[in-house]
């Protein structure tokens, strides 16, 4: 979310989408911007999956798992592994251990 005080300096130092200064000024404020390297990048797209997170938990907002599955792209692409690859993973890994359908939870285990 975007906060902008009138006439007063607002500090973010977080990593936002590629339109976010073009929205910003169309709204009438300015902002100062600057592009990180991409393993600058990913150590703040690490940062704002958390804050994704958290404001998922909070709001429960589809929009939010949205800006999740943004981040998540974005950092596999900076990790080198494409969406494909990424999905060619998760399907070894549903096909391996399951996916999360039947709502199971698990209580505890008792060695037999």
């Amino acid at each position: 979310m975007l906060h902008f005080g009138r006439g007063n300096l607002t500090k973010y130092h977080k990593a936002i989408r590629d339109k976010i200064p073009e929205i910003i000024e169309e709204s009438g404020h300015s902002c100062n911007v600057k592009s990180l390297t991409d393993s600058e990048f990913l150590v703040e797209l690490e940062k704002k999956l958390i804050e994704e997170l958290e404001e998922y938990r909070e709001r429960k907002s589809i929009e939010e798992l949205v800006d999740i599955i943004e981040v998540i792209q974005r950092i596999s692409e900076l990790r080198g592994i494409s969406i494909e690859d990424l999905e060619k993973l998760r399907k070894a890994k549903a096909e391996k251990r399951g996916i999360f359908e039947k709502n199971l939870f698990l209580i505890d285990t008792n060695q037999k």
